[in-house]
């Protein structure tokens, strides 16, 4: 394989935004998740709401949002998008024990929006993770995927489809 064979390095082998000023802006959409799994006497002790940190969920459903618009910002080479809907919902789940996290983004743009999906989710998690780290050392974080995503030249994929 050549180095100009990679999108994301020149004929040098320097690293290089990709240039997608040819595409046409369409209506991208992707949904991503995760889950934090800790012990149920932490899942009980947030949502009773008598951790030291106080509205556990609801500032790491803010905390997701946040962290999507900033996805450039984090990651390299990143193109910045005009993000139309960021949605981020955090569930409680018995079953893990834990809470599951999925994240929508939406934009008008040339290039997909997986990484603000995924970047909610992380972002989510990791919060969910310092406000409960105080009462559960032992938590983990496991499950970021991205579960599906619409438009551009690729068209339509889901998770559950393949």
């Amino acid at each position: 394989m050549r180095l100009s064979d990679f999108s994301h390095i020149d004929e040098s082998g320097r690293a290089r935004m990709v240039d997608v000023s040819a595409k046409p802006e369409t209506a991208r959409t992707a949904s991503a998740e995760g889950a934090l799994v800790c012990k149920t006497s932490t899942l009980d002790a947030a949502l009773a709401g008598t951790t030291p940190k106080g509205a556990v969920i609801s500032t790491a459903e803010l905390a997701g949002v946040m962290g999507a618009k900033r996805t450039s910002d984090l990651i390299p080479l990143c193109h910045p998008l005009p993000l139309s809907k960021i949605e981020v919902t955090i569930a409680p789940d018995h079953a893990l024990p834990g809470f599951r996290v999925h994240a929508l983004a939406k934009t008008t743009a040339r290039t997909g929006v997986e990484m603000e999906a995924l970047t909610a989710v992380s972002i989510a998690c990791l919060t969910l993770f310092d406000m409960l780290k105080a009462v559960d050392k032992s938590m983990s974080i496991t499950g970021v995927r991205v579960v599906s995503k619409t438009g551009g030249r690729s068209g339509d994929w889901s998770a559950e489809a393949r």
